[in-house]
């Protein structure tokens, strides 16, 4: 279900990431093995979400959070926000997350929430850049 749920959030945010379901099942089973907390959101008794975590030793990194296209614009995702601030997240100091720059909608959803810029991590593809072969 989480790999589900991640292979729509890839595509939702328009990440370049082309890996299927099939694909994700084993990277989140690893990353679940490596630390990672997953944390399933319900609406409707329906399975409306999830958020994926890693608690550090100074911040909660937010990996993923997901909310399915007709659970969105209901406040779902700043629900689920509040209930983990104030639940496993109760005693950090901290919450890092990392978004697409060209995803506004979600920039502008962190934003409202509080969240503000800390740092940007910028790439260059050299097969762009060096044409073709």
């Amino acid at each position: 279900m989480l790999a589900q749920m991640n292979e729509q959030l890839i595509r939702d945010e328009g990440h370049r990431n082309r890996m299927t379901k099939r694909d994700l099942e084993p990277r989140m089973s690893q990353w679940l093995a490596e630390g990672y907390s997953a944390v399933l959101f319900e609406a409707d008794e329906l399975v409306a979400g999830y958020a994926l975590y890693r608690e550090e030793t100074e911040w909660v990194y937010l990996k993923q959070l997901f909310v399915a296209p007709e659970y969105r614009r209901r406040g779902i995702g700043r629900l689920a926000m509040q209930w983990l601030m104030t639940h496993p997240w109760k005693d950090q100091a901290c919450i890092r997350l990392d978004v697409l720059v060209g995803n506004a909608v979600a920039i502008t959803f962190w934003r409202s929430l509080g969240f503000r810029d800390y740092y940007v991590t910028m790439e260059m593809d050299l097969a762009e850049r060096k044409g073709p072969r």
